[in-house]
């Protein structure tokens, strides 16, 4: 129980989760040169809601785990959380991966192919191999760059 007393509140929680996703958005809209709006459909088209959701839930849990290690606690229980979402950000990125391949092939025979419609299957095929490939292009390196924090951070803090 002494660990769950580390992790903030549910309400501040929630704050960071939405004050780091606007921070983020502005920074992207900055970077991109694109309206927010537009980014905002950009990571719908290429992501998907559900998969920009449930990273965003598990790198801030992540993130907040290993924030909340700190010098002089039983910091177990938060480098575990944290390695676990980072896991599971891994996890997510090839179950999205291998989601658009198959939706992909999934595409490519429900159409009968014909020379006249083969530009329209291609284009279709092209945007689920995207959602695919991006997906494990973010998560991964988000993931292991999560991980080596992670682990770190508690070595560190621990050697103290």
């Amino acid at each position: 129980m002494l660990a769950l007393k580390a992790l903030p509140s549910t309400s501040n929680a929630i704050g960071l989760f939405f004050g780091t996703g606007i921070i983020l958005l502005a920074v992207a809209s900055y970077l991109t040169q694109m309206p927010v709006l537009d980014l905002v459909t950009w990571l719908q088209n290429v992501f998907s809601w559900s998969f920009v959701i449930i990273f965003s839930a598990l790198f801030s849990l992540a993130v907040v785990a290993g924030a909340s290690i700190k010098a002089g606690k039983n910091n177990e229980f938060l480098y575990d959380a944290g390695l676990q979402a980072a896991n599971g950000i891994s996890t997510l990125a090839l179950t999205f991966t291998l989601l658009g391949i198959s939706l992909g092939i999934g595409t490519l025979s429900e159409q009968p192919l014909t020379p006249s419609s083969v530009n329209d299957i291609i284009g279709e095929l092209t945007k689920q191999f995207s959602m695919a490939f991006m997906t494990t292009v973010v998560g991964l390196p988000s993931s292991a760059i999560l991980r080596a924090w992670v682990s770190l951070r508690y070595t560190k803090i621990e050697k103290e």
